[in-house]
């Protein structure tokens, strides 16, 4: 059974050391000089902080200087949301500015109620780089 599968344990694969390959007449590869430039990466942690991009005006106005805003879960902190954009998108963040929105009170036909509140962070990235929040 397919289901059952996952139970199983995985025979470990053998790695040739660097000696061994060099007796077999093979020289060892080069690391390379030149950087790769980070990829984006869909890690699980991303999804668990950054609850969607908060598209505004006045967000949009803050990409001109190099800084998005997001809302984030109430448990987010500023390690993990820096840490999650940088994943998430491949970028390099400087910043991370957190404000806690309240809940508001609304009455609707005489009725009393309340708004959500939220988390919003801020987040500079660094000089040159861009983030896609909404693909086009």
């Amino acid at each position: 059974m397919a289901i059952l599968d996952i139970f199983k344990k995985k025979k470990p694969v053998q790695k040739q050391s660097a000696s061994v390959k060099a007796a077999a007449g093979k020289p060892a590869p080069l690391p390379s000089a030149t950087v790769a430039p980070k990829q984006k990466r869909f890690p699980e942690q991303a999804y668990r902080v950054l609850r969607k991009p908060h598209v505004t005006e006045k967000a949009g106005d803050l990409t001109e200087k190099n800084q998005y805003v997001f809302e984030i879960f109430s448990t987010a902190n500023k390690i993990e949301v820096k840490k999650s954009v940088e994943d998430l998108y491949g970028v390099d963040v400087e910043q991370v500015r957190i404000i806690n929105i309240p809940r508001k009170q609304k009455i609707f036909r005489g009725r009393k109620g309340w708004s959500p509140g939220c988390k919003k962070a801020i987040v500079k990235i660094k000089e040159g780089q861009k983030i896609e929040v909404l693909p086009r």
